[in-house]
């Protein structure tokens, strides 16, 4: 039996889930914001690189970037919004979840730079951990990282296809282009992610906070799925 000081409004819960994700949004914000204190952060990140890497989610109230739970949170929020549509309409969040998701995807199509390329990382967790500060002041530097043929990283990229498939059939009836399109990099990310495996931390400093200790293999296949 629940407390009676617990909430059961639901609907509320889910909107607050969603506005975690708002608050976390990195980029140049749309007018639609609803976090009032939130403001365009990182917005030459991907510079040095010479690749747009704006956008995306910062991750768990730190002011980095990082690609592989940030694919699976959102792979399991498009899933969410396909399986429980009915569910969202009626808290009257299917919007937001649509907004939520669609901020994370556009991101993760400019990460995908190159058919066999893929930014998967934006900022140095240890150095980031050694300040304390909202993204909108960040001064110190926020590298990016990346994985292609020559270091290949399949948990990530089959993780990310995944959200982009998962996306591909959330959207498909409300833009076919735009469904179209992630469809496509859903395809090319699992075929890179398949072609050339490897574990992404071989190459990229994330180890320390988000290691595959299980290696690729249901990546690969929550991708192929």
């Amino acid at each position: 039996l629940l407390s009676k000081n617990k909430s059961t409004d639901y609907a509320r819960h889910l909107e607050l889930s969603l506005l975690f994700y708002e608050a976390q949004r990195s980029g140049p914000l749309p007018e639609t914001n609803r976090i009032y204190w939130r403001h365009d952060s990182m917005l030459d990140a991907g510079k040095e690189e010479g690749v747009d890497l704006t956008g995306g989610y910062y991750d768990a109230g730190d002011n980095c970037k990082f690609n592989f739970p940030g694919a699976g949170a959102l792979t399991l929020i498009a899933w969410s919004g396909i399986e429980f549509k009915e569910g969202y309409e009626k808290a009257k969040q299917y919007k937001y979840m649509l907004d939520m998701v669609k901020w994370g995807a556009d991101y993760f199509i400019k990460c995908h730079a190159a058919k066999e390329v893929l930014y998967i990382q934006v900022g140095d967790g240890r150095l980031d951990h050694s300040y304390w500060c909202p993204p909108e002041y960040i001064t110190y530097k926020y590298p990016a990282y990346k994985v292609d043929k020559d270091h290949p990283g399949t948990e990530v990229a089959g993780e990310t296809a995944a959200s982009l498939a998962a996306a591909f059939i959330l959207f498909k009836d409300q833009d076919s282009n735009y469904s179209k399109t992630l469809l496509q990099h859903a395809i090319e990310l699992y075929d890179f992610a398949d072609e050339f495996r490897g574990d992404y931390t071989a190459t990229v400093p994330a180890n320390a906070f988000y290691n595959s200790f299980r290696r690729y293999k249901d990546e690969l296949a929550w991708g192929a799925m």
